[in-house]
C-alpha cells in the first residue's frame, strides 16, 4: 500500500509529531510512506530515510505534491492540508481520509469555512484522534488513539525536584494555571523548580505573571525542547492544565515514561490519565486544588513512583504504536473497499 500523509505547515508541533511517529511505523510496517509538509529538517531527522518528504508550507504546495506523488490512499491532516488533498485528487480515485486533531467544527474563519464546505463532500472517512474531540466534530468518525513505542522506564534516582510543563504557550493551552499551581504549592520555598517548556504568545506575560507571584526565581523558561524526553526523565512531575486538549501527545509521553502526571480534569486528560487508578485530576482552572495535588504529590517519592509506573501501564495497555498502526490500517482497507 502507498500511503501520503499530508499536512500544510512548516513547523514541528503536535500535528507534525504525531504524523512522524505514525508515519515511522507505517514505514516499520512495510507501507510505502511519503509526508507532505512540516519543518524540512526535523520532519526528515524524525522520519526513516525509506519515508519520502517533500516541502508544502502553503495550500498550494500541498495540492502540486498530492497530486505528484503516487498514493493509493492520501492521509491528510488539518483543514488547508484537507483542502489540497481534495483539490489534487478530484477527478481521480485515489481516496482522501482525514484525521481531526482538534475538538471543534472546520472552518471558523471565513476562509476555513469556505475550505470546510469544499472539503466534506471528497472525504471518504475520518479518524478522531480521541472520544472527546469525536464529539465535537462534524460528521462520523472513527476514534483510533495515538500512540507510543514502549520505553525504558524513568528512575526516581535521576529524578530532580522539578516540576514540568510542556506545551504551545498560547492562552488555551492555560500555562497561566501552572505557574500559579507551583506558586501556591509552596514548593518553591522547599527547593523545586517549574520547568516551562514551550514558545508561543503568552510567553512574556507568563514571565510577568511568574514575577508577580513570587516564584521568578524557581521558574525556568526553557523555549522549544529538542529532546523533551531526556527533560521528563530528570521531572518528578508533569502538570497539564490545558482544558481543551484534544488528546495530549506530551502528557502519553509523560505515561510512557513513568512520570507522574498531574491534570485538569477535562478534554481529552479524561481518556488517558483518567482512566488511571487514584488519577491525579483538578477542575479545571482550580489553581489551589491543582497546588494541593502537586504539593501532595511532591512529599512522597513512593508515592510518585507508584503513580507513575500506573500511568505506564495504562499506556502500554491502552495506548500502543502497534494498536494504532492495525488500527489504521484497518480504517484504510474499510475505506479502499
Amino acid at each position: 500500500m502507498r500511503v501520503l500523509h499530508a499536512i500544510r505547515s512548516d513547523g514541528f508541533a503536535g500535528v507534525e509529531r504525531h504524523v512522524c511517529v505514525l508515519a515511522s511505523a507505517q514505514c516499520e510496517a512495510g507501507i510505502q510512506v511519503t509526508v507532505v509538509g512540516g519543518d524540512p529538517d526535523r520532519m526528515r531527522g524524525a522520519l526513516p530515510h525509506a519515508v519520502t518528504t517533500v516541502p508544502a508550507r502553503t495550500t498550494l504546495q500541498v495540492a502540486r505534491a498530492v497530486r505528484g506523488a503516487p498514493a493509493d490512499l492520501v492521509h491528510a491532516h488539518m483543514t488547508a492540508a484537507e483542502l489540497g488533498a481534495t483539490t489534487a485528487t478530484t477527478g481521480r480515485q485515489t481516496p482522501v481520509v482525514v484525521t481531526r486533531h482538534f475538538a471543534g467544527p472546520r472552518g471558523r474563519s471565513a476562509g476555513g469555512a469556505l475550505a470546510a464546505r469544499m472539503v466534506k463532500p471528497r472525504v471518504s472517512g475520518q479518524i478522531a484522534i480521541s472520544g472527546y474531540v469525536a464529539s465535537r466534530i462534524e460528521g462520523r468518525s472513527t476514534v483510533i488513539y495515538p500512540g507510543l513505542l514502549p520505553r525504558p522506564l524513568g528512575t526516581a534516582d535521576v529524578r530532580g525536584p522539578r516540576v514540568l510543563v510542556a506545551q504551545r504557550l498560547e492562552a488555551e493551552k492555560a500555562t497561566n494555571v501552572a505557574v500559579q499551581a507551583f506558586a501556591g504549592s509552596g514548593l518553591a520555598g522547599l527547593g523545586w523548580r517549574l520547568v516551562v517548556a514551550g514558545v508561543g504568545r503568552q510567553s512574556a506575560a507568563l514571565e510577568e505573571l511568574a514575577a508577580a507571584v513570587g516564584v521568578s526565581a524557581a521558574v525556568d523558561f526553557v523555549g522549544r525542547l529538542s529532546d523533551l524526553e531526556a527533560t521528563m526523565d530528570t521531572s518528578s512531575m508533569l502538570v497539564a492544565p490545558c482544558p481543551v486538549e484534544g488528546f495530549g501527545l506530551t502528557v502519553l509521553e509523560a505515561m510512557a515514561g513513568g512520570l507522574p502526571v498531574v491534570a485538569a480534569a477535562a478534554g481529552a486528560h479524561l481518556e488517558t490519565v483518567g482512566v488511571a487508578e487514584s488519577a491525579r485530576l483538578f477542575t479545571p482552572g482550580d489553581v489551589q486544588a491543582a497546588g494541593a495535588q502537586l504539593r501532595d504529590l511532591a512529599g512522597s517519592e513512593e508515592s510518585r513512583t507508584a503513580y507513575g509506573a500506573t500511568l505506564r501501564d495504562v499506556q502500554l495497555e491502552r495506548f500502543s504504536l502497534d494498536r494504532q498502526v492495525r488500527d489504521t490500517l484497518a480504517f484504510y482497507d474499510s475505506v479502499l473497499a
